[in-house]
């Protein structure tokens, strides 16, 4: 089906562009949501009436979505999660989540403007897009951590991969064997027992 453009729409085209897409993605998502028209003479001449009044709103969605992306353009989101010790989530972290986070700190996003492709199920840092107009896109970090602390030590860049306690544990396990295998230490002779005849 030919549909013509009322929006940009990714990796679909630009405004005014009339593009061929499946019957269904038309039905089910373009038409439904006001992101397109058929393709017919009559809309044609429809969209050429509306094209100025269309821009126009273009350019002022796209101002007030500039402002929210240098809100929240480089952000760096904390969420705190239960975790096994090898880092494993006890459940995720979905685009719900995110959400929630940034309404916490008064900025409002939708759904569809988080670019989450599957769940968050490892502790770390990760770094995640936003859409929050089709022509404005920026990057948030998403930290996801057991503790306040650990999340500051992700953000700090170092490997939590292991726990604190199994290194200090390692030390000292290999300044214990130092000692124990001291290569100068003197080796007294001893006789080795007689065998005993029976």
């Amino acid at each position: 089906m030919e549909v013509i453009l009322l929006e940009r729409v990714a990796k679909l085209g630009q405004m005014g562009e009339v593009v061929r897409v499946k019957n269904g993605f038309a039905r089910n998502f373009l038409l439904k949501r006001g992101k397109a028209l058929r393709a017919t003479s009559d809309n044609r001449a429809k969209f050429d009436g509306m094209k100025a009044e269309l821009e126009a709103n273009n350019l002022k969605a796209k101002g007030e979505a500039t402002k929210v992306a240098e809100k929240i353009n480089g952000r760096n989101v904390v969420l705190l999660r239960q975790a096994s010790e090898t880092g494993q989530l006890f459940g995720s972290v979905n685009v719900r989540d995110i959400i929630a986070s940034f309404e916490a700190d008064g900025v409002t996003i939708s759904r569809s403007q988080v670019m989450l492709d599957a769940p968050i199920k490892t502790i770390g840092k990760h770094t995640i897009a936003i859409a929050v107009h089709p022509e404005v896109e920026v990057s948030v970090s998403v930290t996801v951590a057991r503790s306040a602390d650990e999340a500051e030590r992700i953000n700090r860049g170092e490997d939590i991969s292991t726990r604190q306690e199994d290194q200090d544990a390692a030390a000292e396990a290999l300044a214990a064997a130092g000692e124990f295998f001291d290569p100068e230490a003197q080796h007294d002779d001893v006789a080795p027992a007689p065998a005993s005849e029976q």
